[in-house]
């Protein structure tokens, strides 16, 4: 583990430099790994393992369109693709890579599960985190870790095939063995992480809520609509809106800002551009700054944890949600925006 300073503070991070596969292999030899989920997660990160050379197996409820999906993947029924208490008794780690919703629904079958010895695995320290709410409170015997892609298992699993890897944070929330750093860093490369930085899993939940409803989603759908909106107000195009709005910042400043960082990106665009950018975006940090410490507040609190928790373990949960989508998949930004992916030169 080394140090790494960044903007002056220093973090804790591992690399595949110093805990290369080879190492990660040769701690995980004797442990098989139980998949339970097969929706967000658990695809990536269950076919990067096995295709790195670990013992892995997949645990999902039978008949399920994720059932389905794990066996287009090349998993095996009975071979490594079992209903999911069968896997979690053959395992000795456990990745619990349901939604929170079915964490919290499935843990008596897993709970039963966890003798001594073991490893409870997760990608979101929702269920821990929020433990009195949540009822995911594991035994005092078995290691519990955490391993958590930036970005979605699709990300992960695409990066892998293309050689590379998408950086995680991981935590140790209970050490019963005495193994526990050296499964959980095992784990991290073993699922195809760039590199590993250090966290808890309050952190990462705190952080990982505030980012999911701010600058990753949330936020950028609620400007992208605004600015997109007053554009149209003032006689823009359809096109010309979305173009201003979305398609110049997806496709051509985001991978260049990835590259290379803000800075550059303000030194290598017009003088224009340039003095406008800074003389604005410290309007826009102070005219969100409220919207975000009430965010985050909201996350600290457990509100945000307890609206998740009501609103998606009801049964009529995805019909709502398709509703939701609906309508935003409907407004005119985003059809705007499937006309502009369609022009885009590799769809034609």
């Amino acid at each position: 583990m080394a140090k790494m300073n960044f903007g002056g503070v220093e973090e804790n991070v591992v690399t595949r430099e110093e805990y290369p596969l080879a190492k990660a292999l040769e701690t995980l030899k004797d442990e098989t790994i139980a998949i339970i989920g097969y929706g967000v997660q658990g695809p990536g990160q269950s076919l990067n393992l096995r295709d790195n050379g670990f013992n892995v197996i997949v645990g999902q409820r039978k008949g399920s369109k994720s059932w389905d999906k794990a066996l287009a993947d090349g998993w095996v029924e009975g071979e490594n693709l079992f209903e999911i208490e069968e896997a979690a008794q053959k395992a000795t780690i456990i990745e619990y890579l349901l939604s929170d919703a079915g964490q919290i629904s499935v843990w008596p079958q897993i709970k039963k599960h966890l003798t001594p010895g073991k490893a409870l695995y997760f990608s979101h320290g929702f269920g821990i985190t929020y433990k009195e709410r949540t009822g995911i409170i594991p035994p005092a015997d078995v290691d519990v870790i955490l391993v958590a892609p930036k970005g979605s298992g699709t990300s992960l699993r695409r990066m892998f095939l293309q050689g590379r890897g998408l950086n995680s944070s991981y935590a140790i929330f209970q050490d019963a063995t005495g193994k526990a750093w050296d499964r959980v860093i095992a784990l991290g490369i073993g699922v195809g992480s760039g590199y590993l930085f250090e966290t808890t899993f309050k952190r990462e939940v705190y952080s990982d809520l505030t980012g999911e409803r701010g600058t990753l989603m949330g936020a950028i759908q609620g400007i992208f609509a605004a600015q997109y909106e007053v554009l149209r107000k003032n006689g823009h195009t359809p096109s010309e809106a979305f173009n201003e709005t979305v398609e110049e910042l997806s496709q051509s400043l985001m991978p260049l800002i990835a590259e290379n960082g803000m800075d550059w990106m303000y030194a290598n665009c017009s003088t224009t551009a340039q003095r406008g950018a800074l003389d604005w975006w410290k309007k826009f940090r102070d005219a969100t700054m409220p919207v975000f410490e009430d965010l985050y507040s909201e996350v600290a609190c457990g509100n945000e944890a307890q609206r998740s928790i009501d609103t998606n373990s009801q049964p009529d949960y995805r019909q709502k949600l398709e509703e939701e989508l609906k309508e935003m998949r409907e407004t005119e930004m985003w059809q705007a925006g499937a006309v502009v992916r369609k022009l885009r030169p590799e769809n034609n």
